[in-house]
């Protein structure tokens, strides 16, 4: 019997036309499916359109759009498919991973670097592959099928702005390969014990702060008086600079509430604060979670889902962060 699998467009490149002003979505979740009339072969497709956006404007009302969308439709279908622009893919798969926990039903995101609508394009091989996988027993949870690769959703970073092969899994490896309509898996799922979750609720009220060299303590009195939550997008394996320490130091101590989370600008091997002394005696003295093999998008998500609110319990805001959740950490703090 064929699954029946659910379409949810959002826009992107994968729909987009030519306009005035450059590419913007026009294509609408039926005509997408037109373009792939082979996947009717393998699976039962169905479509809805929850909005048409270039995904640079995705903003977490979608996310929570997309995960209201799931679960309205939950019993409905045997799997999910995103149509999503590839420039936020990796933010939305993440926030997913948090939003959507415990699903024995896949939820599948993908995209294209070409329209659908061209003779040569990677859209038409991104969306059967997404549907294969979405139609196969085995898959479950969030995950990102993209240029051949089954990548989690917490592990997924675009690293290519033009190149079919735009995504990687990092520090973790990808879950599996699809190759001439073969799904080759790498890591064999452990069916979830638990019922299926959805959360609704982000806090959205968090701030990157990027380090570049020499950078000035102007802003941190305001970032530490708006926002809950701080990362800090740090140089290497982590630490803060001279030049802003001794503020950094003061409204650590003054603002206890706030949540400081150590980050890294390098894409690869993550963060470890105890290396140097810049990293190692703030980390001592102040309050600061670390990101350690988590993405940066990951990140991101996770401490929007942490603030607010969800299954919290009686953890601690440490213990919540460093749940291990969709392949998002390895270390073990």
């Amino acid at each position: 019997m064929k699954k029946k699998i659910l379409l949810i467009a959002t826009g992107g490149t994968i729909a987009s036309l030519k306009a005035e002003n450059g590419l913007t979505p026009l294509i609408r979740a039926e005509e997408i499916l037109s373009y792939i009339p082979m996947v009717y072969e393998f699976c039962e497709p169905a479509a809805i359109q929850i909005c048409n956006i270039d995904s640079t404007n995705m903003e977490p009302k979608h996310w929570k759009l997309i995960v209201q969308t799931i679960r309205e439709n939950y019993e409905l279908y045997d799997g999910f498919v995103i149509a999503h622009g590839t420039d936020t893919m990796a933010y939305t798969a993440a926030a997913l991973s948090y939003m959507i926990q415990n699903s024995r039903k896949p939820v599948v995101l993908t995209g294209a670097q070409k329209s659908i609508d061209l003779e040569i394009t990677d859209a038409k091989t991104n969306l059967l592959d997404s549907f294969r996988y979405a139609s196969d027993d085995k898959s479950q949870g969030v995950q990102m099928v993209f240029g051949g690769k089954v990548i989690a959703g917490t592990r997924a970073k675009k690293i290519r702005s033009k190149s079919y092969n735009a995504f990687e899994s990092i520090d973790y490896p990808a879950l599996a390969t699809i190759q001439e309509s073969r799904i080759m898996r790498y890591i064999e799922p452990v069916p979830f014990q638990k019922p299926v979750t959805f959360y609704e609720e982000m806090n959205e009220n968090i701030f990157l702060m990027k380090l570049i060299p020499g950078i000035s303590p102007k802003g941190l009195q305001f970032f530490f008086e708006q926002y809950d939550a701080i990362i800090i997008e740090s140089f290497g394996v982590g630490g803060i600079p001279a030049s802003i320490a001794d503020v950094f130091y003061e409204l650590d101590e003054k603002y206890p509430e706030k949540v400081i989370i150590m980050a890294t600008q390098v894409a690869h091997e993550g963060s470890d604060m105890t290396v140097y002394e810049v990293g190692n005696k703030i980390k001592k003295d102040c309050r600061i979670l670390e990101s350690y093999d988590m993405t940066l998008e990951a990140v991101i998500a996770k401490t929007m889902w942490m603030l607010a609110g969800n299954n919290r319990g009686n953890l601690k805001v440490e213990e919540a962060f460093y749940q291990k959740i969709n392949y998002d950490m390895v270390f073990e703090p």
